[in-house]
């Protein structure tokens, strides 16, 4: 941040100076004509930080297309004969806003069709990379869970992790605490962050700017995931609920456990159509709505027929789930 600033301060320098050297010989009105034009710089670029490199893109296609389109328009106004009562003048004029005006609707239309802002040539188009370019604000609570590292490692996740300096500074107070379990915490969280760094689906970025004004770490991730335009990733339940209320999605790794949990445990009955025969002796198979193969044990002889079933036990593959089981008494 200081280097930053010292070197807006250098641009405004060199805009006075430069001011100044063609002012001659009123170089002090120069000079801060100068200085002005360098802070507009700075203050455009300031603001300037959140526009993307996407949105950028399409906005200058926009202008450039509509200064096509006022160029065409220029040429062709002028294979027309002039009336006697109208000046050149008046014409370059009439061209010079009708340039105005196809420029602030190419910069405008640009603008709202970013998101399906493409280059187009005929029977080639260029698909948008978007994935890595996705920003995923990490919370301390999942680093510290360490299920965020197996995730990665399926590669379900591809993304640009960011990782707040005051998120790794509430490790280091976790990992310095004299709370034994505090400090086991803190040391595992500083060690999945290192195994995170080392994976190839991600990418992990240190965010070292600070959040004026905030307090609370859970307040500082959702404004930061809000002003980068990311989601968060977290175990937290409330900092789940407050990103919410405030339109930040949010990654929950215990909604995404739940919603792989198993559909039946051992114990559990249900009624089950047998559909055909299994493989092994005795036995038939049916299926579960979702296609999942339930086998039941000595019961090919009730082939066709509706019984009642109970889970012995359940076998995940990569290839699916199959649901072993038994007749009802």
């Amino acid at each position: 941040m200081a280097g930053l600033f010292v070197l807006r301060l250098f641009f405004v320098f060199i805009c006075t100076l430069i001011g100044y050297y063609f002012g001659t010989p009123e170089s002090v009105y120069t000079a801060a004509l100068g200085a002005g034009i360098g802070l507009v710089m700075v203050i455009f670029e300031i603001f300037a930080r959140n526009v993307s490199l996407k949105g950028l893109s399409s906005a200058v296609f926009g202008m450039v297309l509509g200064l096509f389109i006022a160029w065409i328009f220029g040429n062709t106004l002028n294979q027309f004969p002039l009336p006697k009562d109208v000046s050149i003048s008046a014409i370059n004029n009439f061209k010079l806003f009708v340039t105005f005006i196809f420029v602030y609707l190419g910069l405008t239309l640009g603008l709202k069709g970013k998101d399906e802002f493409n280059l187009v040539i005929p029977y080639v188009k260029f698909k948008r990379q978007e994935l890595r370019e996705e920003e995923i604000v990490v919370d301390t609570s999942i680093i510290i869970d360490g299920r965020i590292l197996d995730i990665v490692k399926t590669g379900f996740v591809e993304a640009r992790f960011v990782i707040a300096r005051f998120v790794l500074n509430e490790l280091q107070a976790l990992a310095d605490s004299t709370e034994h379990m505090k400090r086991q915490k803190g040391k595992r969280g500083i060690e999945i962050l290192h195994s995170l760094k080392k994976e190839q689906n991600i990418e992990v970025f240190i965010y070292d700017e600070d959040i004026e004004g905030i307090k609370s770490v859970d307040e500082k991730i959702v404004k930061l995931a809000k002003n980068l335009g990311a989601k968060i990733i977290t175990t937290d339940y409330n900092l789940n609920r407050i990103a919410q209320l405030q339109g930040v999605k949010v990654l929950n790794i215990n909604d995404l456990t739940n919603a792989l949990k198993p559909i039946f445990v051992a114990g559990e009955t249900f009624s089950l159509k047998l559909i055909k025969e299994g493989k092994e002796h005795n036995q038939s198979v049916g299926y579960l709505e979702d296609g999942t193969m339930v086998v039941v044990e000595n019961s090919r002889w009730l082939i066709g027929k509706t019984v009642g079933v109970e889970v012995t036990s359940v076998l995940q593959s990569p290839s699916g789930r199959i649901i072993f089981t038994k007749l009802v008494g």
